[in-house]
């Protein structure tokens, strides 16, 4: 079963845009940070925290927007302005605090983005 579930993606012209979201399937979890990732060697697209300190990758700086709905276990991803290179299957992950601070990470399957010229 999936513990940590996104949508959003598909196909889209360069130069448009594309929402992701992604959330843990338990509404329990306790989460820290949340962030998106990239391809097979996981490139770093975006982090949020749980006090919303945001990081982003290099490759889409000034072109994505991470947010997140804390009471939803929840994390979106914006990304405008798409080129071709950002191609990608998008991976979602979730930092779960566990008792005593014990933070654990959960991926999701990933959710293909593809951009065409």
């Amino acid at each position: 079963q999936e513990q940590v579930v996104e949508s959003g993606g598909g196909s889209v012209q360069a130069g448009g845009s594309r929402r992701l979201s992604c959330g843990a399937a338990d509404s329990n979890w306790n989460i820290g940070s949340m962030g998106w990732y990239r391809g097979s060697q996981r490139e770093l697209v975006a982090t949020i925290t749980s006090i919303y300190l945001t990081t982003n990758g290099d490759s889409v700086k000034g072109r994505c927007n991470i947010s997140r709905d804390i009471a939803k276990n929840m994390v979106y991803l914006q990304m405008n302005a798409l080129k071709s290179e950002d191609t990608a299957v998008y991976y979602c992950k979730v930092s779960r605090i566990r008792l005593g601070r014990q933070v654990t990470d959960s991926w999701s399957q990933g959710t293909q983005v593809t951009v065409s010229s």
